[in-house]
């Protein structure tokens, strides 16, 4: 029952208490860039939790089996980064033949997530907390959920945006920054949770 709790306030802790994109301010671009429309706002979540949660998986057993074995921890960033690479284009790959209208309303947004500091962010924290296996990837699966749920509540928010009447000096970016800057606030507000 204490490790069904620990996951339970893990997933809730990465999801919404220390949200990746509104409180720790990383994977700032695909955030911006993608949401636009809710639908692409939701490919591109949908991407993420896949690449954060194997990326979790994969990286915690290489660093468990192999470089903690073998005594090479101090290559983990290098053998993340390649781990990452190799999983973007896998979904690059998957979604350029299954999917290619998100494909192309992804563009250039998809092979960011390769260099996304989200995904890496992920991997090393577990690591940095000696999370296990299991552990690791319910913290990645959260992480990647809460970005997701912040896009997509982003990008519904700028759909209806779209039919205000928003001063000249707000339009665009700004109007997008202090909406986003007023998310991350509301966001503060789940920190009495845990």
């Amino acid at each position: 029952m204490d490790t069904v709790r620990q996951l339970l306030i893990i997933l809730i802790g990465s999801s919404l208490v220390s949200n990746v994109v509104l409180c720790q301010f990383m994977g700032l671009c695909p955030f911006l860039g993608v949401s636009k429309k809710i639908k692409t706002a939701a490919g591109m979540g949908m991407a993420v939790i896949f690449v954060i949660t194997l990326a979790s998986t994969v990286a915690g057993v290489i660093y468990k089996f192999i470089l903690v074995r073998f005594g090479l921890e101090y290559l983990q960033t290098i053998v993340f980064i390649l781990v990452i690479a190799a999983l973007v284009q896998f979904v690059e790959m998957f979604l350029k033949k299954s999917i290619p209208s998100l494909y192309e309303a992804l563009g250039v947004y998809l092979p960011l997530i390769t260099t996304n500091c989200a995904v890496l962010g992920v991997a090393l924290t577990n690591v940095q907390k000696e999370y296990g296996i299991v552990t690791g990837i319910v913290n990645g699966f959260a992480t990647a959920l809460g970005f997701t749920i912040a896009i997509v509540i982003l990008a519904g928010l700028r759909e209806k945006m779209e039919y205000n009447d928003i001063p000249e000096s707000f339009k665009g970016m700004p109007m997008v920054l202090l909406t986003a800057g007023l998310m991350a606030i509301a966001f503060c507000g789940f920190s009495g949770l845990l």
